[in-house]
């Protein structure tokens, strides 16, 4: 999960090369869906691309998951959130 502002710096795809070079691996790179009430951020597309563009020149196999749902707030971590919000409203 690729959070902007906390792990989407050079420095984070620099270490994940650290780690996984060398191994036989696929790195599914995921960018964080905003969800209400939650403090965190979808990180910058420059910021995505500059991460990426680093572990690729490291020679890590990087899948990117494409979001899909994230305008109707159905993408992934989002309807978890929204599903906790209605339980605790109908528990109150």
């Amino acid at each position: 999960m690729l959070l902007g502002g906390i792990n989407d710096r050079p420095e984070h795809a620099r270490q994940l090369v650290g780690l996984l070079r060398g191994r036989t691996a696929l790195l599914n790179v995921i960018p964080y869906n905003p969800v209400a009430g939650l403090p965190y951020q979808t990180p910058a597309e420059k910021d995505q691309e500059r991460f990426l563009a680093l572990l690729r020149a490291g020679h890590i196999n990087v899948q990117v998951r494409q979001r899909k749902g994230d305008k109707i707030d159905a993408a992934c971590g989002q309807l978890r959130r929204s599903n906790q919000a209605v339980a605790a409203n109908a528990e109150g």
